[in-house]
């Protein structure tokens, strides 16, 4: 499918104000959360009635080029978001949809206080009730097989595991506050189809360019920097490997997958419904899938399924 991957350097609400009405179906994006940070030629440090101000501006573009159908999710800290929160639903009419919270387990240390360990993401939608939300695309593994349950998986909840992008992750770019792709992949698989287009206003690293790119949507990204618009479009050129972070659940092999004819599809389906964007994983689930069944599927004569180069695996992964 042909993707229009497009980076713009810029003001953001500057440049959402030249993007046409109802152009863009889903908006995913980390702000500035005014909290001093060095972003290169500029530092998020105004005051507080300036910062709402500015935020007031860019969301009230978002709301403007969202299609009728559009959603919006806004990653923000704790010191601004019932102000966030305020302006998109009682000021601009937007509904609320969900408060996410990214839980991590390294984050900030303090001596006096609770050290952080969490981000919050607002979820708002421009209709009550006419909204994308592709729940197929992003369940996770249950813990225990049932024939009464979804085989695909249940909801992942709004409390979502991910690892921090440390210093030592190899996806790691010079960006203070880089967010792993696999937030964003559950995020844009979720609130979008395949051709629809994702804008991030605040582009920062690509991360929300990268996991357009390879999920087939459309991507437009801003910022002001230069220097994070150059280093979108060379991420945009390295070679893709698997997303650099995933919801741990995705490799969970459920309990009780005691029929063999039952655990033989699972198997193969697993792969191509959690792990599609995650070839770097598959090796993981096959070592569970081994503990836990293999001595039931040598029984069954199943054991081709561990064979990663064959075919079972190789296209399911495709």
């Amino acid at each position: 499918m042909d993707k229009e991957l497009k980076t713009i350097c810029g003001d953001a609400a500057d440049e959402m104000r030249k993007l046409a009405d109802k152009s863009v179906n889903l908006i995913v994006t980390d702000p500035p959360y005014n909290l001093n940070k060095d972003y290169g030629n500029n530092k998020d440090k105004l005051e507080f009635e300036e910062y709402l101000d500015f935020s007031r501006q860019w969301l009230t573009e978002a709301n403007r080029i969202l299609t009728d159908n559009g959603t919006i999710y806004v990653f923000m800290g704790m010191r601004y978001i019932s102000y966030i929160y305020t302006i998109m639903e009682q000021e601009l009419g937007m509904t609320f949809n969900s408060w996410i919270t990214w839980y991590y387990t390294q984050g900030i240390g303090k001596t006096k206080g609770f050290s952080p360990r969490h981000d919050d993401i607002l979820m708002f939608t421009k209709s009550p009730k006419n909204f994308v939300f592709n729940l197929d695309d992003i369940r996770v593994p249950q813990k225990f097989y049932r024939s009464i349950n979804n085989m695909r998986g249940a909801n992942p909840g709004n409390v979502w595991e991910f690892s921090h992008m440390h210093y030592c992750n190899k996806n790691r770019k010079q960006h203070p506050t880089q967010k792993p792709e696999g937030l964003f992949e559950r995020i844009i698989l979720a609130s979008s189809n395949q051709g629809d287009t994702i804008l991030d206003p605040f582009v920062g690293s690509g991360t929300t360019l990268r996991v357009c790119q390879q999920t087939d949507r459309n991507g437009i990204g801003i910022d002001v920097n230069p220097d994070y618009i150059k280093m979108t479009k060379q991420r945009l050129e390295e070679t893709f490997m698997g997303f650099d972070s995933i919801d741990e659940r995705m490799k969970r092999v459920p309990n009780d997958l005691n029929d063999a004819k039952i655990r033989d599809e699972y198997i193969k389906n697993h792969i191509k419904w959690f792990l599609k964007n995650h070839p770097d994983e598959v090796d993981d689930f096959i070592q569970e899938v081994r503990q836990k069944y293999g001595m039931k599927m040598n029984k069954n004569e199943q054991m081709s399924l561990f064979e990663l180069s064959g075919t079972v695996l190789s296209s399911a992964v495709v």
